[in-house]
C-alpha cells in the first residue's frame, strides 16, 4: 500500500513537472534556438535521460545516448518533435515524449542602428514586436528611411519591411547564402527575437528654402513614387503671400560635384499652366522673397542654408 501510494506520489510529481516544462516551452515557442542556448530536455516516463546543455557552434546538441541532434534554427517546440522521433526511431525509446526549453539565450539583447534615436544594444528575453524595439531605440529620426531591415540572429536571413501603404516586392539579396523577403509594417507586426539586428537607413532628402510655410529637408519617402515639385511645396506649407514664386529656382546637385542653378516656373506651375516636374535626391527648391536682394542669392549660400536646415517628417 505504501508501495502504492510512492508510486503515485512520483507519478503526480512527474506530470506536474512535464507540464510545467510544457508551459514554459509553449511561452517562448516562436523563439529559436541558437548556438550557445542553453537547453534543457525532459524525457516523461524516462527522467533519467532528462539533460541540460548548451548548443554547440555548429548548431549541435550532444546527447546523453550518443550523437549529435541539429536543432539550431528550430523552435524548442520542434526541437522536441525531432529528437522524440530520434529517439523512436533509433529504439531507445517507445512513444517518447520530450519537452525543450531554453534555459537561457547566448544573446540576450537586440541591436538597433541607423536613423534611430538612440542606436544600440537593448535586452530582451523574449521576442518583441518590431515597433516595440524601435520605440526602445528613442524611435525613428525624422530622416529614417520607411524601410526597415531585420537580420536574424540563427539563420542570416534579411527580412526588408517597408512602412507604406502597399507592399514592397524586394529584390533578393547578393549576398551568398542570405535570404531576402518583403512585406509591410502596416498590415502584419514583425516579431524581433534576441539576438537580431535590426537596422534602419536614412532616407534621401529634398530640400525647399526661402519664403514657405516651413523651410527645411524633406525625405523622399512617398511609397517609391518620385516627389514631385508641387508636392514638395505642399508638404513645405506651401509659398508665403510675401514670396516671389516666378523667381523660384531649383539647385541640382551633378555628379562633377557643381551645382546647376534652374529656373523653376513654380507660379505657373501652381496655376496648372505647366506640368508638375520630379525631384531627384539632394534637390533644393528655392523661393525667394518678393524684395531683391533674396532673389539674387548665390547658389552656394542656398546650398550651404540646406546643409543646416531642419529636417521634418511626414
Amino acid at each position: 500500500m505504501r508501495l502504492l501510494k510512492t508510486f503515485s506520489l512520483a507519478k503526480i510529481v512527474a506530470i506536474f513537472l512535464f507540464l510545467f516544462a510544457v508551459i514554459g516551452a509553449r511561452a517562448q515557442e516562436s523563439l529559436l534556438i541558437g548556438p550557445g542556448d542553453l537547453v534543457h530536455v525532459v524525457y516523461f516516463d524516462a527522467g533519467e535521460l532528462n539533460q541540460q546543455s548548451r548548443v554547440t557552434d555548429a548548431g549541435d546538441f550532444p546527447l546523453l545516448m550518443g550523437g549529435n541532434i541539429r536543432i539550431a534554427g528550430l523552435t524548442p517546440e520542434q526541437a522536441a518533435a525531432k529528437i522524440a522521433a530520434f529517439m523512436s526511431s533509433s529504439h531507445y525509446l517507445v512513444n517518447p515524449r520530450v519537452v525543450v526549453t531554453v534555459d537561457s539565450y547566448a544573446t540576450q539583447s537586440v541591436s538597433v542602428l541607423g536613423a534611430v534615436h538612440l542606436p544600440g544594444a537593448y535586452p530582451i528575453a523574449t521576442g518583441k514586436t518590431i515597433s516595440e524595439v524601435l520605440a526602445l531605440a528613442g524611435g525613428l529620426l525624422p530622416d529614417a528611411d520607411r524601410t526597415v531591415v531585420v537580420q536574424r540572429r540563427v539563420t542570416g536571413e534579411l527580412l526588408t519591411f517597408y512602412n507604406a501603404n502597399s507592399p514592397l516586392t524586394t529584390p533578393d539579396s547578393s549576398a551568398p547564402g542570405v535570404k531576402r523577403t518583403g512585406t509591410t509594417l502596416l498590415t502584419r507586426e514583425v516579431m524581433v527575437y534576441p539576438g537580431d539586428t535590426v537596422r534602419v537607413a536614412h532616407a534621401e532628402l529634398v530640400y525647399v528654402l526661402g519664403d514657405v510655410g516651413r523651410p527645411g529637408g524633406f525625405p523622399i519617402v512617398n511609397n517609391d513614387a518620385p516627389l514631385t515639385v508641387l508636392q514638395l511645396i505642399s508638404l513645405a506649407g506651401a509659398t508665403n503671400k510675401t514670396a516671389n514664386p516666378n523667381s523660384a529656382r531649383l539647385i541640382r546637385k551633378l555628379p562633377d560635384g557643381k551645382f546647376e542653378d534652374i529656373h523653376l516656373p513654380l507660379s505657373s506651375m501652381q496655376k496648372g499652366k505647366q506640368a508638375d516636374r520630379p525631384l531627384q535626391a539632394g534637390d533644393i527648391i528655392y523661393v525667394p522673397f518678393s524684395y531683391l536682394k533674396n532673389a539674387l542669392l548665390g547658389v552656394g549660400n542656398i546650398a550651404s542654408a540646406a546643409g543646416s536646415a531642419t529636417i521634418y517628417r511626414y
